[in-house]
């Protein structure tokens, strides 16, 4: 299935095609919703220090009956830390609180703590950020790292500085709202982009064009938006935590023309992502 097919990683390492995403799943719920995603075939499961919930990742994993070897498990170093020894320490206290001896992929969340994202420069602070993960690596706590959020520039101040080059970034990317310039330069650096709310927070629900296009493949928007990130070679993240549409997300045996892609490529952008609006990443900046 195409949740477990894998694409290779420039350290070695290969990562499932598409991840589970657990933002906003809080610690007890996400129990139930990542074994359930395990249990359909899941392979890579996506969690944060902001999210809240490692804890309930790490015990259904650990509950799961799949084997740790088998999870691809992906987690966030909190915007806000921007010094060496606070990221350190969170880099610990994940371990700790996911469970595990490992984690598989750790990013830098975002460029700027959410309170000041994309206003001001925190160049510095995400080096030393940075050497914290390369220092993990090392060390055997984390086998891949990279980064999420961050635009050309920023990616370009870690390229710098980095003796371990960040493997992927992890940004907003969907139909209506796709980052051709920052894909294209992430491909150019042989950095993998992961694409999370790959159904633009639901909003693409709402699109007329979008629906007719699933109509013509007898899918779902949902499957018909994760098809469309698979066919741009990015990682989809999407999320739920209903069961049926945990498993229906999964079922991705199907392609889109070259011409249905470049009508999909084309869709005006998003206006405004409702309720979510408020969230830093949604807001246009």
């Amino acid at each position: 299935m195409i949740v477990q097919e894998k694409y290779p990683l420039t350290n070695g390492l290969t990562i499932p095609k598409v991840g589970f995403g657990t933002w906003m799943i809080d610690d007890e719920a996400v129990v139930q919703a990542v074994r359930d995603a395990l249990e359909i075939g899941y392979r890579h499961i996506d969690t944060a220090q902001a999210y809240g919930n490692e804890h309930g990742v790490g015990e259904a994993i650990r509950t799961s009956g799949v084997d740790r070897s088998d999870i691809f498990l992906t987690s966030k170093i909190a915007a806000e830390h921007k010094t060496y020894e606070t990221a350190a320490k969170s880099i610990d206290k994940s371990l700790e609180k996911l469970g595990v001896e490992t984690i598989d992929l750790m990013l830098i969340h975002a460029p700027q703590p959410w309170a000041e994202f994309r206003e001001a420069n925190y160049d510095q602070g995400n080096i030393e950020v940075w050497h914290a993960l390369e220092d993990a690596v090392k060390q055997g706590k984390i086998r891949a790292i990279g980064l999420s959020n961050f635009n050309q520039r920023d990616v370009e101040n870690i390229l710098k500085h980095a003796t371990i080059k960040p493997v992927v970034n992890q940004i907003l990317a969907h139909i209506s709202n796709t980052p051709f310039g920052l894909l294209n330069f992430c491909k150019e650096n042989d950095i993998l982009v992961e694409a999370y709310s790959p159904v633009g927070h639901g909003e693409l629900l709402k699109n007329e064009e979008v629906k007719e296009m699933s109509k013509k493949y007898g899918v779902s928007v949902p499957q018909l938006a994760i098809s469309y990130c698979l066919e741009m070679g990015l990682v989809p993240l999407p999320k739920s935590a209903n069961k049926q549409h945990i498993k229906s997300n999964s079922e991705l045996d199907f392609h889109l023309s070259k011409e249905d892609m470049e009508q999909l490529m084309n869709i005006k952008m998003i206006d405004n992502y409702g309720d979510s609006s408020n969230f830093p990443v949604y807001n246009k900046k």
